[in-house]
């Protein structure tokens, strides 16, 4: 996939139908959707318990786009293959949840994965200093990870700036995963960010039988960000 900072939208899953991943999948990419974003969670590294890699797997079939699957487990590094074998096209990891982030990332793109690292909104911005040029994204939450439909961080549109002043010249995507909606975009991608992880935003009022409404409220993302 070739590089480009045009703003990207990409819908979790999280807050689709569970009993119906498939077509939710199918529905969100025929009304705009630029990624599916898949959030896994453990019960441990945060307080909920998601996606393991069959289902993963499951969920490929349905992906045409690009499927970006946000790692929020701890211990990391012995999940990687599992999650790159049943179809991720990246991976991300916490900074926080091991020891070894360079270890982790090499994992990542052993594994023939696109690489991201995930910085939680109390994580200073230095402790992935020194990893930005092994990383495809770096993924700002702008809340803390383990439930949807949380208050966006307003302290992450500044920490957007700073990234973005330290990602310089690199290929590397800025994603914001929390409390994304039509007013806090302009802020985040004002700042340089341009990838925007979006769930009950996307997902509020519709349905697989109303599918129009997830391409309207992603197009109010859109519009609210001059895309």
């Amino acid at each position: 996939m070739p590089f480009d900072r045009s703003v990207k939208i990409a819908p979790s899953i999280l807050s689709a139908d569970f009993a119906n991943f498939g077509a939710e999948i199918r529905a969100i990419e025929d009304q705009g959707a630029d990624w599916v974003h898949v959030d896994v969670m453990d019960g441990h590294f945060v307080p909920n318990l998601t996606f393991g890699p069959p289902a993963v797997k499951a969920f490929r079939p349905h992906v045409t786009t690009f499927m970006d699957v946000h790692l929020m487990i701890s211990p990391v590094d012995a999940y990687i293959e599992a999650y790159a074998e049943a179809g991720a096209d990246m991976i991300s990891a916490h900074v926080e949840a091991g020891p070894h982030i360079h270890r982790t990332l090499q994992a990542i793109r052993g594994a023939g994965c696109k690489a991201g690292v995930c910085v939680n909104p109390g994580t200073p911005l230095e402790a992935i200093e020194y990893v930005l040029d092994m990383v495809d994204m770096v993924v700002l939450m702008t809340v803390n990870p383990g439930f949807g439909g949380q208050k966006f961080i307003t302290s992450g549109v500044e920490k957007t700036r700073r990234l973005r002043q330290m990602i310089g010249d690199r290929e590397v995507h800025i994603q914001i995963d929390g409390g994304v909606t039509p007013e806090t975009a302009p802020q985040v991608v004002e700042a340089g960010a341009d990838v925007l992880v979006a769930g009950s935003a996307v997902f509020k009022g519709g349905s697989v039988e109303a599918p129009e409404v997830y391409g309207q409220n992603m197009a109010a993302i859109r519009s609210a960000v001059g895309g």
